[in-house]
């Protein structure tokens, strides 16, 4: 059944634009390179976060600041191990999720840690990994009140989180 989706809907839009008697095709082409370009304005954007994440992981910068940060998450009552989720989520959520892997392994799914980490993997958002496309696709130049508003909304999340996952 979930099978038919796909070709019914892509049916459904073709058909809707033959009765409405556009060009399904040409505005096809149109859409598609005009994806091409916006890929083309975001991949430096997008290069340069993915970049930033993986020297974080890959010079342990980010393990010393996981240390360094665990007396303010025993002091807001979360556990240390979730230190690494909370701290890679808003850049990028592949990264987040190999942390949430690691919190897993190492407390297992059913300690307090391995669910708040997948509660704040799942609930998160990629601030700057978001911010960094659709700003950078709009041409946004100024994002200081934009990154943090959305920041301190993540840090709001988290600690929702963190008293909810109790």
């Amino acid at each position: 059944m979930t099978a038919l989706l796909l070709p019914s809907l892509v049916t459904a839009v073709i058909l809707y634009g033959l009765c409405r008697r556009v060009n399904v095709y040409e505005a096809f082409v149109r859409g598609a390179r005009e994806g091409l370009l916006t890929l083309c304005a975001i991949a430096p954007y997008l290069a340069a976060i993915l970049t930033a994440t993986a020297l974080l992981r890959a010079c342990r910068a980010m393990d010393a600041l996981i240390v360094l940060l665990q007396p303010v998450f025993s002091a807001l009552g979360l556990p240390a191990e979730v230190a690494g989720v909370v701290l890679l989520r808003p850049l990028s959520g592949s990264a987040a999720l190999a942390a949430v892997g690691d919190v897993l392994r190492a407390c297992g799914p059913d300690s307090r840690a391995g669910f708040l980490a997948c509660v704040i993997s799942g609930a998160g958002e990629t601030v700057f990994f978001t911010a960094s496309l659709y700003l950078g696709a709009a041409g946004v130049r100024r994002s200081r009140h934009a990154l943090g508003a959305a920041l301190a909304a993540y840090a709001c999340g988290v600690l929702a989180a963190g008293i909810l996952c109790r």
